[in-house]
């Protein structure tokens, strides 16, 4: 049996996996994959897929990249701005992990 602590290589989904079983082991909420419906002019023209949202609170966002770069951070920036949820984080399971932290407050949506 492979383990995936300390060992990276992986595809998202299977961090993705291992954050939701970590995180119902602890007991806290969380879901895999939430849906979050993008308006234009109050039409729906879209959806995106959050990896991992935590307490409806927060929006992880999962990458296995070497570095991250502005793309992610937009990406994450902007299913803040399509919900009114408040805090991301953008975590990288590359070669060299990293967390990035957003806030984007609803007084600004």
């Amino acid at each position: 049996m492979l383990s995936i602590t300390n060992c990276y290589g992986f595809l998202e989904k299977v961090y993705e996996r291992a954050l939701f079983i970590e995180l119902s082991d602890l007991g806290v909420s969380s879901a895999t994959q939430q849906q979050i419906k993008v308006f234009y002019k109050a039409r729906d023209v879209g959806d995106y897929f959050a990896d991992l949202m935590v307490k409806n609170a927060v929006i992880v966002e999962i990458k296995t990249v070497d570095e991250l770069n502005e793309d992610h951070k937009k990406q994450l920036q902007n299913y803040l701005k399509a919900t009114s949820i408040e805090v991301g984080l953008l975590l990288n399971f590359g070669s060299k992990p990293k967390v990035v932290r957003r806030i984007f407050t609803n007084d600004l949506k």
